[in-house]
């Protein structure tokens, strides 16, 4: 095998390990991430730890600060509204793309369902709930994602993707504050639902409900669609 590609493997699954301990706040911001303790936690050498961190610096998730070292990024109550506005803004628009082209077949719609219902069975696992915000975060994200796709809009998607991590992050961060990620889980049918039946106005509100659901403070319908209707 090439070297490269195996050291650069390695430095991926060291990436990938320390983005897994962020999400599930074993680290949290602030927090001194120290190469040679990684590297005798992972049984590694202090290379692709050095790697890995230069790659999570890059999304985002650490700062490297001269003669000082890497740490966590911070993640506060401002970043998280600024994140889920771009959000919103954005996932707001394909939405309307979606429904004024008519994207979604009858084969999209079971497959979104098939994702809340892998959803549903994360809640019921009997697993600490850390672990269990992370998974369902994935699905979750595998959700929106696959509704982003089907807009071909590839800059809004690339922006979507550029703050991957920290919608990641926002998201862990909300579900970490619900009462109940069985519901937070069943919020995804109501989007299906308003897509099928075409209702821009209920599905708008929806998506908000969903995205926002921590602290509705944060943002209002009118802030975020000047053209809301009040029904």
């Amino acid at each position: 095998m090439n070297k490269q590609f195996k050291h650069q493997s390695l430095s991926n699954k060291v990436a990938e390990y320390l983005k897994r301990e962020i999400f599930l706040e074993n680290y949290q911001g602030g927090d001194h991430i120290l190469e040679a303790k990684v590297a005798k936690e992972l049984d590694v050498s202090r290379a692709p730890v050095r790697e890995a961190i230069k790659e999570l610096e890059k999304e985002g998730l650490i700062e490297t600060i001269p003669r000082k070292g890497s740490f966590v990024a911070s993640f506060n109550e401002e970043n998280i509204k600024e994140v889920f506005e771009i959000r919103v803004i954005l996932e707001g628009r394909m939405m309307e793309i979606i429904i004024e082209n008519d994207l979604l077949k009858e084969e999209d719609y079971i497959n979104l369902e098939k994702l809340i219902e892998e959803m549903l069975i994360i809640v019921k696992k009997d697993i600490p709930e850390d672990e269990k915000v992370v998974e369902l975060n994935e699905k979750d994200i595998a959700f929106h994602k696959y509704l982003w796709e089907k807009t071909n809009r590839k800059y809004t998607q690339r922006i979507l993707k550029m703050i991957h991590n920290q919608l990641k992050l926002a998201m862990i961060i909300d579900a970490r504050k619900e009462d109940s990620l069985e519901e937070s889980a069943r919020d995804h049918y109501k989007i299906i639902k308003n897509l099928r039946e075409n209702n821009l106005n209920d599905l708008q509100q929806s998506l908000i409900d969903h995205i926002v659901s921590y602290n509705e403070k944060l943002m209002s319908r009118k802030e975020i669609y000047p053209n809301f209707k009040n029904e």
